[in-house]
């Protein structure tokens, strides 16, 4: 059977949004930053507060989303802000056609070869690493208490609500439910395993000798979750979906709660796009103090 993450009821200001509401707020803050490309520190840290308030307000346990945190702080520090450092990539074109001061240099060289060259860590570089990472943790920590504290019954109605197909709406429903339930057949794998005396700490050697030794949890957890996707398949055509419009049990209406954080959402979206192309306000720009600081 599909399990979900560990949501419960809160009775928290986040938890009494409509949750039309909070996927609604969350594309907007998305879009605002995208679809403009807003890169001025200026306009990303005042969203960054606002989504960090409304995370607070959710009141979720640090034990209940620390390994979520810890995903989303290795890929973002790790991946996307050292991406933007060493390469500027990922980024608006000035980040490295500017002329900007070398802090240091990295040297890199192919082993066994006398190929070579040197990195250059620009100001521009770090500076825009730096904001890539504030940017992508803007979208992280609206999005990490949806699965914490929505009801997981009204993932489908939600979507559905908002003018989605059926088929988009219980796909949706289906996606949030993969990977806890997939975590769940993982852990009673190993419990299984250990319970047949399978050592599971002595996983020495190369990639591909390591993962022979991860064959007795691989292949049960792949052939439990086919066996998972079955049962679901099946459960939906004896239920004919897919041959008419579905009936929703639950309603869902709006607050005037849901309102305020609504305007909230479209006003952040519409003022960064009249700022960047209104203004020409929220370009990649370095600011002084900043090469002041790192300079010195």
């Amino acid at each position: 059977m599909l399990v979900t993450w560990k949501y419960r009821p809160r009775n928290t200001f986040i938890q009494r949004l409509d949750p039309r509401t909070r996927l609604i707020f969350l594309f907007s803050i998305i879009f605002a930053l995208t679809i403009p490309e807003i890169w001025d520190f200026r306009i990303i840290l005042p969203i960054f507060a606002i989504a960090l308030t409304l995370y607070l307000m959710a009141r979720i346990e640090w034990k209940d989303v620390w390994r979520a945190w810890v995903f989303i702080i290795l890929f973002v520090v790790f991946i996307v802000g050292l991406n933007g450092i060493f390469f500027g990539r990922g980024g608006p074109s000035s980040v490295t056609s500017i002329e900007s001061p070398v802090v240091f240099e990295i040297p890199f060289k192919i082993p066994f070869t006398d190929i070579g060259w040197d990195f250059p860590i620009t100001v521009s570089k770090i500076w825009f690493g730096l904001i890539q990472i504030v940017r992508m943790l803007t979208m992280a920590i609206l999005a990490i208490p949806i699965p914490y504290t929505m009801d997981p019954n009204i993932y489908g109605t939600a979507f559905r609500r908002m003018g989605a197909s059926d088929k988009v709406s219980f796909t949706m429903d289906l996606a949030f439910r993969f990977l806890p339930t997939f975590a769940r057949d993982f852990t009673i794998t190993m419990d299984a395993q250990r319970a047949r005396g399978y050592e599971m700490d002595k996983l020495n050697g190369g990639i591909a000798e390591r993962l022979r030794k991860l064959s007795p949890f691989i292949i049960p957890v792949v052939m439990q979750s086919t066996v998972t996707g079955e049962e679901v398949i099946d459960a939906m055509d004896l239920r004919a979906f897919g041959t008419a419009p579905r009936t929703w049990l639950k309603q869902l209406h709006y607050a005037p709660r849901d309102y305020f954080i609504l305007g909230l959402g479209a006003a952040i979206f519409i003022a960064c796009c009249v700022l960047k192309w209104g203004f020409g306000i929220g370009g990649f720009f370095v600011p002084e103090w900043f090469s002041s600081w790192i300079l010195n």
